[in-house]
């Protein structure tokens, strides 16, 4: 008998967890309510803890981190659901988490089950490692204000065509919803400014041939979303504009990280 992945316990109590978190919250909306934020806080807390504890078993390896495509995704599924459950306490968003909790359900169970890929192990330097991190908070960041733009994309529809029902209900004002949103960039683009500047002090070659792709879609995705806070911040830019721009950044950070990672380490297997 082969012996037990030490991160399938934690795997499964996280995967549970996302579960009853989606079902009660999904059936409080269905019901027209609102869900209790201690429950949520409960369930998303717990949830997270397992999360990490699998992750923690997954990524790091005596001879240094393994981030492959699939733990990759579920590392920022965790950050993005660890910060919006932080976020709670302060601002109404709690509506994000019937998209997020399924989000880290799906992401924690496929980096357990699917084949790894293979991406060479990273060296824990104190520089790449800050690199890294700043990284993974702003696609975690920039994936949050990609939900807020959804959720006010179906806000507006509903209110545009007057039959608010369900979810809708309990969202706050437009223009909180949009406020949020510029919130969620701001804080994305500072942060992927931060990424980038690392990247040129700790990263040898950023230039590299597998490295040349992703540096410049993420310049590329840096340059979207300066843009778009200038246009809100001088040409007032909002609604469907705003959304538009958000959603074009965030496919070029996607296809930054996790294109080239999908190639190389699925495709090209280096």
């Amino acid at each position: 008998m082969l012996p037990l992945s030490p991160s399938l316990i934690p795997t499964l109590a996280a995967a549970c967890l996302y579960a009853a978190a989606t079902a009660y919250q999904a059936t409080r909306i269905g019901q027209g309510g609102k869900a209790d934020k201690r429950v949520l806080y409960l369930f998303g807390f717990l949830a997270v803890i397992a999360h990490g504890c699998a992750l923690f078993s997954q990524l790091l390896t005596p001879l240094g981190l393994s981030l492959d495509f699939f733990s990759a995704a579920s590392l920022i599924a965790v950050a993005v659901i660890a910060l919006t459950l932080l976020a709670t306490s302060q601002i109404p968003v709690e509506n994000l988490l019937v998209l997020l909790f399924p989000l880290g359900l799906a992401t924690i169970l496929i980096a357990q089950f699917a084949p790894g890929g293979t991406a060479p192990l990273i060296h824990e330097e104190p520089g790449i490692l800050t690199h890294i991190l700043l990284s993974i908070l702003a696609y975690g960041m920039f994936t949050i204000a990609v939900f807020q733009s959804l959720l006010l994309l179906l806000q507006d529809h509903q209110l545009k065509h007057k039959h608010p029902a369900g979810l809708i209900k309990n969202f706050p004002p437009l223009q909180t919803m949009e406020s949020l949103l510029f919130g969620f960039i701001w804080a994305g683009w500072a942060l992927l400014s931060l990424s980038l500047i690392s990247g040129w002090v700790f990263v040898e070659n950023l230039f590299a041939q597998h490295l040349v792709h992703k540096t410049l879609l993420a310049c590329l995705a840096w340059i979207v979303f300066s843009v778009l806070l200038w246009g809100r911040n001088r040409l007032g830019w909002r609604g469907h504009k705003a959304i538009r721009w958000t959603l074009a950044g965030f496919c070029l950070l996607m296809l930054a990280y996790f294109g080239s990672k999908l190639v190389r380490e699925y495709i090209l297997h280096i």
